[in-house]
């Protein structure tokens, strides 16, 4: 006997089947690779493209322990193995071992989201033997870092919109008239807490504001999620992608220009910078083995669209949170509501653009 909630989870893979199967099947004949290459490239000649797109029969996606890395590693192997009629499976793996494995044994053939700029030596290694490179980044449309307000906060206060402005509204996060405005850093353990406080003087703000530090994790959380629950005005650093962002609609201030000096002075306990900068970039990307671009560009073409928007990823995160689903199940709910996302990572957009075109 079939129960509603066994019911619901049997149905699932045929409603992900009826939203995939839209997709035509890869058309024979040459797809042209984005060339994306940060970090090096390669000579050799081009192969023409295979029978089997994927070019192999067990094509392998790694899928690392955190939250957002898994997802991608479920999304991808769905829209791949529908899209291209591919064999794919996902394989567990970490970034340093995972970017080994890559350039020793070949596979796994991609890892969606790798975290280049803090694993530089071994990252840099595999580029030069030439066993792996990024098709392009994982995400778009946004800083990984950077101070952020509740949505209300700039609704009340349009006029706000960068950091560089808090000196002029630094009432508007004065507790109770209060004569310091307060700004939620990160724990004291914690390399953010170095760089907030170093920026609060880049920005001009010493006079104005004094760092709350959370004493860990579950604290800062909780202190956002109380002051948003009571409507209050809160400034906070934060990071993204993280599902806390979605669920309590924060948004991110413009943090400026990058300044490579003044962003290496920051991080130095002794140095104080001359000016301001916006956090230092991480390079996060998605890493193909080299014989993929090689022998399926159509694959390498298809992850150099696969760029997954920032805001997008902080929602499937909290709809995971509030569902406690695995990253199978967030991977369905993407699929069958964000079809406008996906759609355009196959090149199904350029298709249909050509199609119209030809009428």
């Amino acid at each position: 006997m079939f129960t509603r909630k066994s019911m619901s989870r049997s149905i699932v893979p045929f409603l992900v089947g009826c939203a995939l199967a839209f997709f035509p099947l890869a058309a024979a004949g040459q797809v042209q690779v984005l060339e994306t290459r940060p970090f090096g490239s390669t000579t050799g000649p081009r192969a023409a493209v295979p029978d089997k797109p994927c070019a192999s029969d067990d094509f392998t996606i790694a899928e690392m322990g955190w939250p957002s890395a898994a997802i991608l590693a479920h999304i991808h192997a769905r829209v791949i193995a529908a899209r291209f009629g591919c064999s794919v499976r996902t394989v567990p793996g970490d970034p340093e071992a995972t970017i080994s494995s890559m350039t020793t044994t070949r596979q796994p053939a991609v890892a969606p989201e790798i975290w280049a700029s803090r694993h530089a030596d071994i990252w840099n290694g595999a580029l030069r033997a030439q066993a792996l490179r990024a098709a392009g980044d994982t995400f778009s449309g946004g800083a990984l870092e950077a101070w952020f307000v509740p949505r209300y906060v700039l609704e009340n206060h349009p006029g706000l919109t960068a950091a560089s402005q808090l000196g002029d509204y630094w009432r508007v996060f004065a507790p109770n008239s209060a004569h310091r405005a307060q700004i939620v850093s990160c724990p004291a353990d914690w390399a953010c807490n170095l760089l907030t406080a170093k920026m609060i003087a880049a920005y001009g703000l010493s006079d104005r504001f004094n760092a709350v530090e959370p004493f860990d994790r579950f604290t800062l959380d909780r202190t956002i999620a109380d002051k948003v629950a009571q409507r209050e005005p809160v400034l906070t650093y934060y990071w993204q992608p993280n599902g806390l962002i979605s669920r309590l609609d924060l948004v991110a201030l413009d943090m400026g220009d990058f300044d490579l000096g003044n962003a290496q002075c920051m991080a130095i306990a002794d140095c104080m910078p001359f000016g301001a900068s916006r956090y230092a970039p991480d390079t996060v990307v998605i890493a193909l083995a080299e014989w993929v671009f090689v022998n399926a560009p159509e694959i390498a073409a298809y992850f150099g669209r696969a760029q997954m928007p920032l805001e997008e990823m902080n929602r499937l995160l909290a709809w995971q949170t509030e569902h406690e689903a695995s990253p199978e199940e967030v991977a369905t709910h993407f699929i069958l509501t964000r079809p406008q996302i996906w759609r355009h990572w196959t090149g199904m957009d350029a298709e249909t653009g050509a199609s119209r075109q030809a009428r």
